[in-house]
This record gives C-alpha cells, sequence and structure tokens, in this order.
C-alpha cells in the first residue's frame, strides 16, 4: 500500500521538471526500502519492485515536464509487458537508486530499463513496453507521444539486440 500512495503522489503532486532533460536522458528516483516492502524472507518481495519500477516512471515523465502535456489530450500511461531480473536483495532500510531510461520506441510502444543499485552494487534490472492511450480507449502511437515530449519528430535510437529479441518474444514489437 505504501508504494501505491507514492505512485499516487508522484503522479498527481509531480516533483518539477529538470532543465534540460530529454526523453533520452535517464532519471534517477532514490529510494529506500520500507518495512511494508518486505516479504517472509526479510528482502523486497518481487512484486514490490514492480510498484517501485511505477514510481520511476511517473518520476520520468515528471522530470520532462510531461504530465501537463499529456493530460491536455487525455493520454495515460500504461505497461504493455515487463520483466525484472534480480541479482541481489535489499533489505529493510536499505537506501538504493532506480534509473529509468527510454531505450527507444517503436509505432507501438516505448522500451524503457529500469536498474536499481545501491551504491556501486546492481541489484536488479526491468524493461518495460510502454503504451499511452487516450481516455476514449484509443492506442496513442508511441512516436506520436515522443514528438508531444520533444516538441520535434525524433527518429528512435537502435533497440539493444536482448531489448529487441524480448519484445518479440513477448509480442509487443511493432508487427
Amino acid at each position: 500500500m505504501t508504494r501505491t500512495l507514492q505512485l499516487a503522489y508522484t503522479t498527481f503532486r509531480p516533483r518539477p521538471a529538470v532543465a534540460g532533460q530529454t526523453v533520452l536522458s535517464p532519471s534517477v528516483t532514490r529510494m529506500r526500502v520500507h518495512v511494508g516492502d518486505l516479504d517472509l524472507y526479510r528482502h523486497v518481495n518481487n512484486g514490490t519492485y514492480l510498484q517501485m519500477m511505477d514510481v520511476g516512471r511517473s518520476n520520468f515523465l515528471a522530470d520532462l515536464g510531461a504530465f501537463d502535456l499529456l493530460n491536455a489530450r487525455g493520454w495515460y500511461p500504461v505497461v504493455a509487458a515487463s520483466t525484472v531480473k534480480y541479482r541481489r536483495s535489499l533489505t529493510l532500510g536499505q537506501r538504493f537508486d532506480l534509473t529509468t531510461r527510454l531505450l527507444g520506441w517503436d509505432e507501438r510502444v516505448a522500451y524503457l530499463e529500469q536498474s536499481f543499485t545501491r551504491g556501486h552494487e546492481h541489484v536488479a534490472r526491468g524493461l518495460v513496453a510502454g503504451r499511452f492511450l487516450g481516455r476514449d480507449g484509443s492506442r496513442v502511437p508511441a512516436p506520436d507521444v515522443v514528438t508531444l515530449m520533444t516538441g520535434a519528430d525524433v527518429t528512435s535510437p537502435d533497440l539493444p539486440d536482448d531489448v529487441r529479441a524480448w519484445a518479440r518474444a513477448v509480442d509487443v514489437a511493432a508487427r
């Protein structure tokens, strides 16, 4: 419940936009492990990582100053697919960073990498295929969202091979 409240706060009272931030700039969210994040084994529950990633993506949009632009059009983000690879555990009270980066996009979705680190230690890596929908239920092409946020028609960088393969495997890649 704690992370759901944090997501509501970061979405409805977003942090200020970061001057010079671009859609390809990393966005860092600093967090600390709370007791409600833990499972019976006293480390962060795997489902909690996904909630933390929601918060990180909300902060990514806030850093771009994107909420007003998206709200004006009635567009909102949803997750089409996600996966997480865990390397180390996070335990009660530990501070960590969640870095969110847009890797690229195709006609359907935007691909983001979300990395959890504690100091110089890699903790986990998440991949997310995000989509935007209109309030009328329509699907918004990812290039339209990027154009809105950049004010220009921008070409996507090439996706890393592992991300491209994952997108095909989970059937979210543009056909």
